[in-house]
């Protein structure tokens, strides 16, 4: 287990924290309109009458965010209620033209459920999810092209959201970054979330609060709002534990209360005392009858579902051979593992997943690109690793064919033969190199004959270099042994 403790001089402490996520749904329109639901147009284009709150329009839900919301409850290992209902959660703020958010309180759409996180210590935990609801998101307020104004882009209002919110299970920094990379994972696998946190389509409430380590009390509790990205509201959870550590210590109590984090610092800072949900004055929504799910639906969505990363994980490790990290790294990212399965088919899954998170991640890296971008395919990739597999060439001959293919896309079968890199097996041909090796080092062969045997490594390497890299390394050692 992840453990994080803030020791003083005073004593020891530990986080206790749970998180909200707003989950932007995949949707071509509003959730209770029929405007796009895209992201970048140009501001307020996608703004419908309902969307604007102008008199008399009346919300009509969107069948679509409904499917997106029970797919991704089945996907979180969670209760799918076949009874909810749709409230009005009031409260004045510009970015919300009517007044209020139509949001689900009482009953829910999604019920308890779990995503088991993987660990840097090689251990797993399960996460408790407490819900899933669905709900309309708000504006978008800009605050930074006036010194003096704030302006709102309506196309954001009124895109559907899942808000998925966690017990209070995390107690590090690493728990909270663990988990939301497995759920955007999850969302993306099953296409309910891009999980773009830097364009907002997934967005992160942390409520945090620290006792005695120890001590099993749930004490008062801040909420940072809105962060990011993964290591932003890692860095928010450190920062807010340790603040609330320093008052606690300094004889001050903690008030309930809302914070942003500000990456310029990597600390919060208040904005506003957080509100009680009888604030809120919550009460159904008279436009809007409740929710009713059949069993017929439930089964339909359920038997639409792909495979997950943990059950891929475990696949990968079981049939394929794969560690438990090499398979965790693969089965984040659902093209990753697809590009990966490809590659993999009939081959050395081992040496095909070290190709992968070493040469061609770097080389994406490096470049910037996506995976769908690749100009090296998954064909091509396993062209080179069969290559590699049956002596044809060497392991380091194949990391210089590797950036070819990488600026030309072409076959690496192709690229060896037409710049004569196959791998020399003549036996004559290296024990000739190996000779002259041998004969022009007198005083290497010497200590190596009275004892210093680590010198081989030297002799290998001066007849690889001799032989321009096309020496097999094997029948190089094997050779070398028997004449030194």
């Amino acid at each position: 287990m992840s453990e994080y403790i803030i020791e003083t001089e005073k004593g020891k402490w530990e986080i206790v924290c749970g998180l909200e996520i707003h989950c932007q749904i995949i949707s071509k329109s509003k959730i209770f309109s029929g405007a796009p639901a895209e992201f970048g147009d140009d501001a307020n284009e996608n703004v419908s009458f309902v969307d604007a709150a102008m008199p008399g329009m009346l919300p009509t839900l969107n069948e679509e965010c409904v499917h997106q919301a029970i797919k991704t409850g089945l996907g979180l290992n969670a209760v799918i209620n076949k009874y909810s209902v749709f409230s009005r959660k009031n409260y004045f703020y510009a970015d919300s033209p009517q007044g209020y958010q139509i949001t689900q309180f009482e009953y829910p759409i999604v019920g308890e459920g779990k995503i088991t996180i993987d660990l840097s210590d090689g251990t797993s935990k399960d996460i408790r999810i407490e819900r899933l609801h669905i709900e309309q998101d708000a504006a978008k307020s800009i605050h930074d092209l006036n010194p003096t104004k704030s302006f709102i882009d309506f196309n954001r209002c009124g895109v559907g959201l899942m808000e998925i919110v966690t017990k209070p299970d995390f107690r590090s920094p690493e728990e909270v970054g663990a988990f939301l990379r497995k759920l955007r994972s999850i969302l993306r696998y099953l296409g309910t979330c891009d999980g773009n946190m830097d364009e907002g389509s997934m967005r992160c409430d942390a409520s945090i609060s620290v006792r005695p380590l120890g001590s099993s009390e749930l004490r008062q509790r801040a909420e940072v709002k809105n962060v990011n990205s993964v290591k932003f509201a890692m860095q928010a959870i450190e920062s807010e534990a340790h603040r609330q550590v320093d008052i606690y210590e300094s004889g001050g109590t903690i008030l309930q209360q809302t914070c942003r984090f500000d990456p310029s610092t990597g600390g919060t800072k208040f904005l506003r005392f957080k509100e009680f949900s009888d604030d809120y004055r919550y009460f159904p929504e008279p436009d809007l009858p409740p929710l009713i799910l059949s069993d017929e639906l439930i089964n339909k969505i359920k038997d639409e579902l792909i495979e997950l990363p943990d059950a891929k994980k475990s696949r990968f490790v079981n049939d394929l051979g794969l560690t438990p990290y090499d398979a965790s790294v693969i089965c984040e990212n659902k093209e990753v593992a697809d590009f990966f399965e490809k590659v993999a088919c009939g081959r050395d899954a081992k040496k095909v997943a070290n190709w992968l998170m070493g040469d061609f991640f770097a080389m994406l890296k490096k470049r910037n690109l996506d995976i769908s971008q690749s100009p090296v395919s998954p064909e091509n990739l396993g062209k080179l690793v069969d290559l590699i597999s049956h002596e044809v060439i060497s392991g380091k001959i194949a990391k210089d064919v590797f950036e070819i293919m990488a600026e030309t896309s072409e076959n690496p079968e192709k690229i060896v033969e037409e710049k004569g890199l196959k791998q020399v097996t003549d036996t004559s041909a290296i024990e000739a190199i190996i000779d002259a090796v041998i004969a022009s080092n007198p005083d290497n062969v010497a200590s190596y004959r009275a004892g210093k045997v680590n010198l081989l490594g030297w002799f290998v390497g001066q007849v690889i270099k001799q032989s321009q890299g096309k020496a097999n390394p094997a029948l190089v050692n094997k050779l070398l042994k028997e004449k030194l």
